[in-house]
């Protein structure tokens, strides 16, 4: 595309703090330490998990760079940076989360295929940028429309980025048009993150931005929108970001039989502590992030340190000074919750985190019970061993 395009190489790369824990290198995908999460409710760019397919592009001339709107319009339209900047600008501050998220924890079960995650391939920020619901007026498409007068059903984001899993194609991905038209579901498009002008790591100069659905259909380096009749008929639509029972394996797959994964369930992870720890006996503060999809809140978040057989509430937290209720009116929809619980760890403690959601949705116990071949919503409760300070001392005599 004029303005923007996707190197054959990884020459180019953009530069990335040297605390981020490198999961591939090419392409580039890296999360921040795990500590790093609950330093703040807003995550730092830095610390902004990276996932990525290819080489990340290069903007040659912001002027010339435009994104088409195409398909089933009446008439096919091209927006330059300026003419999305015109239109009312929104600031939603949203959890994007891979959806492989977690996924070390479930390799350990059975062999997965993915990038190995550990618990911090999430960040939440503040995003800022147009309402898709606007932008798609200026087509013609009224506002909470569930098809079109033409028969389009669905809007499909295709990006710049070219990616082996669609034969060196563009990556692309959809959502269906009632929640692209619909104000409430605060799509965006965006340019801005926390703040600043997005980076190249995280879609310069123009992404599209899905809160409460997995960060797969957020589509980055925005090259195209598309009004389409079915649902997108790319890679990681149709045949990748499923989720299949424990019983199917690459042999007797069919892709067909499965739904897109759209929402991401509740979910919890403890940033405190490492899976395996040592700790002395006695009071520790256990921290971390709870979050759900679809703008479900978090009801409650529950700690036990004897391995699930008791449980105390965790205290929840968003915004410095508001107090967090779940679906309030002051509390941000779309992002995380913090947890925190000061609690007395015996010796030899497994530690067990666990949210519900405001519709009652409850973390799965065993991952056992979630596993499936692609290690996508690892959603299982978060398990931490302890062993005491004093006691690893004494086996060291």
């Amino acid at each position: 595309m004029p303005g923007l395009t996707a190197p054959a190489s990884y020459s180019d790369e953009p530069p990335r703090h040297p605390a981020l824990k490198i999961n591939s290198k090419e392409p580039f995908n890296a999360e921040p330490h795990r500590s790093a999460l609950v330093s703040s409710y807003i995550t730092p760019v830095d610390f902004f998990y990276k996932r990525n397919h290819g080489p990340i592009p290069i903007v040659d001339d912001l002027s010339r760079y435009s994104v088409s709107i195409t398909g089933i319009v009446n008439k096919n339209v091209q927006l330059s940076m300026a003419d999305i900047r015109s239109l009312p600008k929104y600031d939603v501050t949203a959890t994007l989360q891979c959806a492989g998220n977690r996924r070390t924890a479930m390799s350990k079960v059975r062999k997965v295929r993915g990038v190995g995650w550990d618990i911090s391939a999430l960040g939440n920020a503040t995003w800022g940028g147009a309402k898709l619901s606007d932008v798609l007026e200026l087509v013609g498409i009224l506002k909470l429309s569930s098809v079109t007068s033409l028969g389009g059903k669905h809007v499909e984001f295709v990006s710049v980025d070219r990616c082996k899993e669609e034969k060196g194609g563009p990556y692309k991905a959809s959502i269906p048009l009632k929640q692209a038209t619909d104000p409430e579901a605060d799509v965006l498009l965006a340019y801005e993150m926390n703040g600043e002008t997005l980076n190249r790591d995280h879609g310069y100069p123009l992404r599209v931005v899905v809160p409460g659905v997995i960060g797969a259909r957020s589509v980055k380096w925005l090259d195209s929108i598309n009004i389409i009749e079915e649902e997108c008929q790319g890679f990681f639509v149709q045949k990748d970001y499923k989720m299949f029972p424990p019983s199917v394996d690459w042999d007797n797959i069919n892709w067909s039989t499965r739904r897109p994964q759209m929402d991401f369930p509740v979910q919890s992870a403890i940033c405190t502590l490492e899976d395996v720890d040592v700790i002395k006996e006695g009071k520790a503060r256990i921290a971390g992030y709870a979050v759900s999809g679809g703008g479900r809140g978090i009801e409650r978040v529950d700690i036990s340190v004897d391995g699930g057989k008791t449980w105390v509430e965790a205290h929840r937290y968003q915004k410095s000074n508001v107090p967090y209720i779940s679906d309030g009116p002051r509390s941000d929809k779309w992002a995380w919750v913090l947890f925190e619980a000061t609690l007395d760890v015996p010796a030899n403690a497994e530690i067990v985190a666990k949210a519900v959601d405001s519709a009652a949705n409850v973390q799965p116990e065993k991952v056992e019970d979630v596993w499936n071949l692609r290690g996508i919503l690892n959603t299982s409760w978060h398990r931490i061993k302890i062993q005491n300070s004093s006691c690893v001392g004494r086996s060291k005599m």
